[in-house]
């Protein structure tokens, strides 16, 4: 990546190894300025070694890191202008809420009047100034993660590091914390990066993914570029289920072509314009971009299937559906009334469609 003034954080040719073995390999990261970044990445990939050597809690093997247009080669843990909110929160469980928010300020000698400010800011930014004489063993995982939070940010670090800041919560309340953080953050204009395993919560709370797979990032960019335009099989399937063909392409006009599947089917699909076909060896279509319906739906690509299995979820149904040759096909539909997924059950005869620009085309 090319310099940019606009980058708080600049990572080029970081390398990092453990034993002689490789966690990163020739890393080059930038982050935008006041933006929330996601480094995700399956157990392995490399993702908490990155925000650690961000933090000087590591040092790399080689490469450069700057921060703000500094250099951070050198420079420890202390003296770096980020904070970091580890996965477990770290409290000081004999601290009360304010005293765990305050910790930070008294360490670095911030005077009584300025530390009794900027801790009454941090307690009604995360919305705990009622919890402020509590202790954390008297608080939810919500409110705990959101003193952890407060504590980070009174500190008023350039980045906040996010370790797997929803792993220590039960499912129904990520989503709530997930707005709460990005809330937070809109509202502070610090920049965060968070290491995370699950594509939705990335998908949800970014403005840039990073995609690690084993040492390295392999794309970068905006959550729906990634998610609609990934450059690999790996990145198409790390961002969510998707069905996937091996053929080739030929052309049958501007930035449209004839898809041939190694299983003899045939699918017309859009293609972006500096596509070379050649190159074309996959195609994908995500679950929720089929048409599953009793009669032809007229949709550019259109297949006879058979619901083998369905799984009903609330506001989805998850279809398994068995087209020509065996394959099985994904198909997600919202349950509305009257829609198709609210009465599709196990052996049901349906079409199974799908438009041209549905299709993920890949090249790697």
């Amino acid at each position: 990546m090319t310099g940019n003034s606009s980058a708080i954080l600049v990572l080029k040719d970081v390398s990092k190894a453990f034993g002689g073995m490789p966690v990163l390999q020739h890393v080059d990261l930038e982050v935008p300025r006041g933006s929330i970044v996601s480094l995700l990445g399956a157990s392995g990939s490399g993702k908490t070694t990155l925000l650690q050597i961000i933090a000087g809690l590591q040092e790399p093997d080689g490469g450069k890191l700057s921060i703000d247009g500094r250099d951070m080669q050198g420079v420890p843990a202390f003296a770096r202008p980020v904070n970091m909110m580890f996965q477990s929160y770290a409290l000081f469980p004999h601290l009360t809420v304010r005293g765990n928010v305050e910790y930070g300020l008294k360490a670095r000698g911030v005077d009584r009047h300025e530390r009794q400010r900027l801790v009454a800011w941090a307690l009604q930014l995360a919305r705990i100034e009622e919890f402020a004489g509590r202790r954390p063993d008297q608080l939810s995982g919500g409110q705990r993660q959101r003193v952890a939070l407060a504590r980070c940010l009174v500190m008023k670090p350039a980045i906040l590091l996010l370790d797997e800041p929803m792993a220590a919560l039960d499912r129904g309340l990520r989503a709530q914390v997930q707005r709460e953080l990005i809330s937070i953050q809109r509202a502070v204009g610090t920049t965060f990066i968070v290491v995370t395993h699950d594509q939705e919560e990335a998908l949800a709370m970014s403005d840039h993914i990073a995609v690690m797979d084993r040492g390295q990032i392999v794309q970068f960019g905006e959550p729906r570029a990634l998610y609609e335009r990934p450059r690999s099989r790996f990145v198409a399937s790390v961002l969510g289920n998707i069905n996937l063909f091996d053929g080739s392409a030929e052309a049958l006009g501007p930035c449209r072509a004839l898809f041939r599947t190694s299983e003899g089917l045939e699918f017309v699909i859009n293609h972006e314009v500096d596509l070379q076909l050649a190159t074309i060896d996959a195609a994908g279509f995500r679950p929720e971009r089929l048409v599953v319906s009793a009669d032809p739906a007229g949709v550019a690509n259109e297949l006879p299937g058979t619901v083998e299995q369905v799984t009903y979820g609330g506001k989805l149904t998850r279809a398994t559906i068995r087209i020509a040759g065996g394959r099985m096909l994904d198909a997600t539909l919202v349950n509305v009334r009257g829609s198709t997924g609210a009465c599709l059950t196990a052996g049901d005869a349906v079409h199974v469609g799908f438009p041209a620009d549905a299709a993920v085309v890949l090249t790697e």
